[in-house]
């Protein structure tokens, strides 16, 4: 329980203020709370991504930045919705699936998809930037979480 929310409970047993004002004193303080869990010293937990993004920007020669080639945004939630639906693939379709990918160059298990591994990888994806040189000019990639 947080020092400010003791502070009022302490008034309303002390007969300082009523019910009510305690009451609106505590809904004002949950309000002011997310605010101070992002600016403030306390170290609250980190609120969840909503978004996968993925932004690719050219940039001219002169270091600016040109026009926005690509601008995703993917809800976490779908990729959440997708792992779980990959634990439903039955076996022999997994198999098939997997050696389909390893032929055309992708090593990836679908065996190893679970929610606490997508959770860990959103959480390393905060942000991820690639750049990537073509011989017309440099483009720039962000994969991040928001």
């Amino acid at each position: 329980m947080s020092e400010h929310r003791m502070e009022v409970l302490q008034m309303l047993a002390e007969g300082k203020i009523t019910a009510e004002e305690a009451e609106r004193l505590i809904a004002a303080l949950e309000k002011e709370q997310p605010a101070s869990a992002n600016g403030g010293s306390e170290a609250g937990p980190k609120a969840k991504p909503r978004y996968l993004r993925v932004v690719v920007d050219s940039q001219n020669g002169h270091g600016g930045h040109g026009p926005r080639l690509v601008n995703i945004r993917v809800p976490v939630q779908l990729l959440r919705a997708g792992v779980k639906l990959a634990s439903l693939i039955p076996a022999q379709a997994r198999d098939e699936v997997n050696d389909a990918m390893r032929e055309r160059g992708v090593h990836f298990d679908l065996s190893q998809i679970k929610p606490e591994n997508l959770e860990e990888l959103i959480d390393q994806l905060n942000d991820l930037t690639i750049d990537v040189d073509e011989s017309r000019g440099q483009t720039k990639v962000k994969v991040f979480c928001e």
